[in-house]
């Protein structure tokens, strides 16, 4: 059962490991559960998951509730009264008696007292529990996300996995390296095209002047400030420190940054493709979290 589900990247994960089938999912936006539901079956709930009224029986409830609360991204305090959903999560380890849960959070959440709460609950309800923080690149995604990762166990002790991968310059000790977005994409052809949701969004001519100046791997905002402070947003040249990944271009033998929900806008961050004048496509982006191109997106989603 897959609380907080989006478009169903942790079920997937889930299913990748050939031992679970998903039963139950609960998603609040309307055009990511039609995306789950297309690509897992019409099991989804759509709407708040404080609307749920009973969750159903389940062997591992997984799931992220939102993290805008905890992100050290979040300024304004955008969704902070969205930071006490874990206690629907815990809701639903009550009612579904499952002998596992995982939960994935930014890596703030460990040290917040949610947390502490969540962790004391869980245990009264008869599970170890243990959180770690990980980074998706140390296990052969193509991108350098770390996340707070929390797992609940009836019997033993939460499992963990190997490390798979290692930075360059690692001792790699029997690990490949890190994937790269170039091992991410390849077989897709620069220019895009409908094949696969290999598309990406039409800029404006301002815009364009812009990718076109920074045409560099690595390049930013700073660059962009220092070549063309005349096409330059304001808000940029008053800040003068932060944000470096801001309007940013990938490398192409580097794994991507943090794949977020607003990829297709750079000004969000380091998603400008490492050649190419436009922002990454909605594939590149899938393939740096390691969706194969069989999954399929709605086509009136932008």
């Amino acid at each position: 059962m897959d609380l907080f589900a989006g478009c169903g990247g942790m079920t997937q994960g889930f299913i990748d490991a050939r031992a679970y089938e998903s039963v139950f999912a609960v998603e609040w936006d309307p055009d990511a559960a039609e995306t789950y539901a297309r690509n897992f079956g019409d099991h989804v709930f759509v709407g708040p998951v404080e609307h749920v009224q009973a969750f159903p029986a389940a062997d591992v409830v997984i799931g992220g509730p939102p993290c805008q609360g905890f992100s050290p991204l979040n300024m304004r305090g955008v969704g902070f009264e969205r930071r006490g959903l874990w206690r629907e999560y815990l809701r639903a380890l009550e009612e579904s008696a499952p002998e596992a849960f995982v939960m994935e959070n930014v890596p703030e959440l460990l040290r917040s007292a949610e947390y502490a709460t969540f962790h004391r609950a869980a245990e009264a309800l008869g599970y170890a529990v243990d959180g770690r923080v990980l980074n998706a690149a140390d296990f052969g995604v193509p991108q350098t996300r770390r996340r707070a990762f929390v797992i609940g166990v009836r019997e033993g002790a939460p499992p963990w996995p190997t490390e798979t991968h290692a930075a360059p310059g690692k001792d790699l000790k029997g690990r490949k390296p890190w994937r790269t977005f170039r091992d991410a994409v390849k077989g897709l052809p620069l220019e895009p095209d409908e094949l696969r949701w290999h598309r990406s969004r039409n800029p404006r001519a301002t815009s364009l002047e812009r990718y076109k100046t920074i045409p560099n791997e690595g390049e930013g905002r700073f660059d962009l400030a220092a070549r063309r402070p005349d096409i330059t947003p304001a808000c940029w040249l008053r800040k003068k420190s932060g944000s470096t990944d801001v309007f940013g271009r990938l490398w192409w033998d580097r794994p991507a940054f943090t794949i977020r929900t607003e990829f297709y806008k750079p000004e969000k961050g380091r998603y400008l493709h490492p050649s190419e004048h436009r922002p990454i496509t909605v594939r590149e982006a899938a393939r740096c979290m390691s969706f194969q191109d069989k999954f399929v997106f709605p086509e009136h989603q932008p």
